[in-house]
């Protein structure tokens, strides 16, 4: 193995020693420009007048070799200047007359404010996303059932529910699978001036309940998790397409009009959990309550109600009390089932387990 000298010889060595006089000539005080023989620094005078003189010259290469272009801007976007970093403008069309609206989302277009009620001010949808999203009120409504510091939106879509939380609850953790969809719902978000408070994570919930679970050590506790997961199209409540409305005035736009967009009420199929995806809705229920009791579960209004009591197994036993010893109480936990109603039509049910059905308050923080 050779050494590395530690002197310098050949090119070092001449570098070395035009470094070290120029070092010498650049220590002259700077007040003082006179050597001290009370002659002129040549050296230096001549070594600043190069530099003056290469720096012009490059200045006016640059000059000669650069067009001129006008600086870029950033265009602003349907959410204005000053939130570019949100702004999902163009990933999908912002429709704001019934002629530009595909045929299969005409009936979603007439009910918009209902979904948004600032849909004017920019909110974006993707298709999926216009017959998924949950109604502004109903999203309201269930917020306010959840208020806690920390909620988890396992099935986030283009933000409906996650903007609601973020009004009733400190934190909010929206997961999605689909990168433009949680970019609208970031987008919209901001149209609510709630982005700050909700944090986006694209993946796949099942995969991030499973990691969570494992983690050694949970230093972000989840007090509850919202389910909404994809019930299989707007078919889900016939198995056939919709009939698709023509026109505006056959539907209506406000107020009891807007329920005229869907048929008129039949008995339809029961709605079983085995419909849910992307896995079983009673496996992803069971997922979910290793995370937490307290669970916020969104299902059609047709579902079969005996398969959700059905999901609620096992009884809580209390322990000691005053540390006397008494015998074990068993208490059965209950699911509430609440009806989400939009004027004379009802739209979805919505299920509360542990520490969120009404008379079970005490069990949210054990949960």
């Amino acid at each position: 193995m050779v050494k590395r000298r530690q002197g310098f010889s050949g090119l070092s060595a001449f570098v070395k020693k035009a470094f070290e006089q120029n070092e010498h000539t650049v220590d002259t005080p700077p007040d003082d420009p006179v050597s001290l023989d009370n002659g002129p620094s040549t050296s230096a005078v001549t070594s600043q007048a190069d530099t003056s003189r290469k720096a012009s010259q490059l200045e006016q290469n640059d000059q000669q070799t650069s067009p001129d272009y006008p600086s870029k801007k950033r265009k602003i976007g349907l959410l204005g200047s000053g939130l570019e970093k949100y702004d999902a403008t163009g990933l999908v069309p912002f429709y704001t007359d019934p002629s530009e609206v595909p045929e299969r989302l005409s009936k979603y277009f007439f009910q918009r404010t209902r979904y948004f009620s600032l849909y004017a001010e920019g909110c974006l949808l993707d298709s999926e996303g216009w017959y998924s999203v949950t109604p502004e009120l109903i999203a309201n409504q269930i917020a306010e059932r959840c208020r806690c510091m920390t909620i988890l939106d396992a099935f986030c879509g283009v933000g409906g529910n996650a903007i609601a939380f973020a009004k009733t609850c400190e934190r909010v953790i929206a997961i999605d699978t689909s990168p433009i969809r949680l970019a609208l719902a970031r987008h919209n978000a901001a149209i609510y001036g709630v982005e700050d408070r909700i944090e986006f994570i694209l993946g796949d919930y099942i995969s991030f309940a499973r990691s969570y679970l494992t983690r050694p050590s949970r230093r972000r506790n989840i007090d509850v998790v919202f389910l909404s997961p994809p019930w299989g199209g707007p078919e889900y409540l016939t198995g056939v397409q919709p009939t698709k409305p023509t026109s505006e005035t056959d539907i209506g736009l406000q107020g009891s009009d807007a329920d005229r967009v869907e048929e008129q009420e039949e008995l339809h199929p029961e709605f079983t959990l085995s419909q849910i995806q992307p896995i079983h809705g009673a496996e992803l229920f069971h997922i979910s309550r290793q995370i937490t009791k307290n669970i916020a579960y969104f299902l059609p209004r047709n579902t079969n109600l005996n398969e959700i009591s059905s999901l609620v197994t096992h009884a809580q036993t209390d322990g000691f009390a005053s540390g006397k010893e008494k015998e074990p109480e068993v208490r059965q936990e209950r699911v509430e089932v609440e009806e989400e109603w939009m004027g004379s039509k009802l739209k979805a049910l919505t299920c509360y387990f542990g520490g969120l059905a009404s008379g079970q308050e005490d069990m949210f923080d054990d949960a």
